[in-house]
């Protein structure tokens, strides 16, 4: 990266979090908390499907999951913020762990579908287990003290304290994509059998990225909880997942910014077009077939592409 490019980096950099920090006061704050929870949930599923090539359908039980168990830490054993908040992405990573040690074994469709299967057999459980509350969720889920400073129940704090630890979980993904250890997952997508005969234990960086998914669709999930009070079967439907995927696909695989492209583009519609009941699902229907169409690699990937090549022809000699 040159001194310009480095500039303008840091320039964007500074613009973005002057946005963030003036957004609340423009729009609405549970707008956008909704909006940073589903764009780090399709953050996790990019970096199992984009970078490293294991498509999941089941990412939503990560998410539900932690969720509820957020939900009832907080709510029935009075823990803190935080603590609730850990103890529900790790409960998510515990899920990840057994889930990945049977899923990882196979490739292609047949993973896809093992992970169909164990989130539709945790939505079940979710339905039928009494703590979770059934079909009714749990609900009024008070909005706990952090570290005993601040307290959760102003809208403007709450906002701040989830855009901050979103903040943390992006920079964490940023970090991980961009890492040796990063690197390793590209090699196993690219080409699984090259990387294994350079002496990589390809299971294990998979279980590993898979284990990591979850915890921070856990995360997610966590905090989704905590902003909405209330846990539901909504969480753990399958449909959570499959718009997690189509937030990727709208904004653009392999990318950081593509989840939060995506869920502006989608989440928005699901706001703002409310009143169109189904019809909302036909036009986000339209919008994946332009995208698909005219945008391959995504909004943000397009772009990118764009500006590559555009770098291409600048340097070339004349």
């Amino acid at each position: 990266m040159d001194l310009l490019s480095r500039r303008t980096h840091n320039a964007l950099l500074l613009a973005a979090l002057a946005c963030l920090a003036a957004a609340p006061f423009v729009v609405y704050p549970m707008f956008l908390m909704k909006l940073m929870c589903f764009a780090l949930l399709a953050a996790s599923v990019n970096l199992l499907v984009g970078y490293v090539g294991l498509l999941s359908f089941g990412h939503a039980m990560f998410y539900g999951t932690a969720g509820y168990i957020t939900a009832h830490a907080v709510k029935v054993w009075g823990w803190e913020g935080l603590s609730g908040i850990a103890l529900g992405a790790a409960a998510a990573a515990a899920l990840g762990l057994l889930t990945g040690l049977l899923a990882i074994r196979r490739q292609g469709i047949y993973f896809s579908m093992i992970t169909l299967a164990f989130a539709q057999l945790v939505y079940f459980m979710a339905l039928r287990l009494p703590f979770t509350g059934g079909e009714d969720g749990i609900q009024n889920i008070p909005r706990p003290t952090v570290l005993g400073l601040f307290s959760l129940e102003n809208t403007l704090v709450l906002y701040y304290f989830v855009t901050v630890l979103i903040g943390g979980a992006f920079w964490l993904i940023h970090r991980l994509v961009h890492s040796p250890f990063g690197q390793v997952l590209r090699a196993i997508r690219d080409n699984e059998p090259r990387a294994q005969s350079l002496g990589y234990r390809i299971n294990r960086y998979k279980l590993l990225a898979f284990v990591l998914s979850a915890a921070i669709a856990g995360f997610a999930g966590s905090l989704k909880a905590l902003v909405f009070q209330l846990a539901s079967l909504t969480d753990v439907h399958w449909a959570t997942s499959g718009e997690a995927l189509l937030i990727c696909i709208v904004g653009g695989m392999q990318t950081l910014l593509g989840p939060v492209v995506g869920a502006m583009v989608i989440v928005t519609m699901e706001n703002y077009l409310a009143s169109f009941a189904e019809w909302v699902l036909i036009l986000q229907g339209v919008v994946f077939v332009i995208v698909v169409m005219l945008f391959r690699k995504g909004i943000v990937g397009q772009f990118q592409a764009y500006l590559a090549s555009r770098r291409q022809r600048g340097s070339a000699p004349l």
